[in-house]
């Protein structure tokens, strides 16, 4: 028996598995500090219009109203924020499929303040109705 057909048995018989049992981690994180090791996927969110040259918005994080107002008047946010959840839609059940018990998705940006945090907070508000067991993580803002 192979360490996955195990897994499996054990899920049959100790804990039926319910939908949605997929624990999702989306992680922001600044490429200038490194990528997370532990991702499953990496999405990379530097094409995007920065907010930190906006001298009023430099300080602020993409938890913000400003910044998220800043961010969503561009057509290519947009455009990107629904590629992310097609990709994603289609993806998950397969990993719900397999009996995968967590996924890592990172989005990055140049700093980690502005638009992975965005785009992490976005996609999770997004999953989390369907996906209860859904972390938001960003490594570059201070806990």
């Amino acid at each position: 028996m192979s360490v996955h057909e195990l897994r499996d048995l054990i899920g049959q018989r100790v804990e039926p598995q319910a939908p949605g049992r997929l624990s999702i981690l989306f992680e922001s994180f600044g490429f200038k500090h490194g990528t997370p090791g532990d991702a499953d996927f990496v999405f990379d969110a530097r094409t995007l219009p920065n907010p930190y040259w906006e001298p009023a918005l430099q300080p602020l994080t993409g938890k913000d109203s400003r910044v998220i107002a800043f961010l969503e008047a561009s057509p290519r946010v947009a455009l990107m924020v629904e590629d992310l959840i097609r990709f994603l839609d289609n993806r998950l059940p397969e990993y719900v499929a397999a009996n995968r018990g967590y996924l890592t998705i990172a989005i990055g940006c140049t700093g980690g303040q502005h638009r992975s945090v965005y785009l992490a907070e976005r996609l999770a508000a997004h999953f989390r109705p369907r996906y209860p067991q859904l972390l938001v993580r960003h490594n570059a803002l201070p806990q």
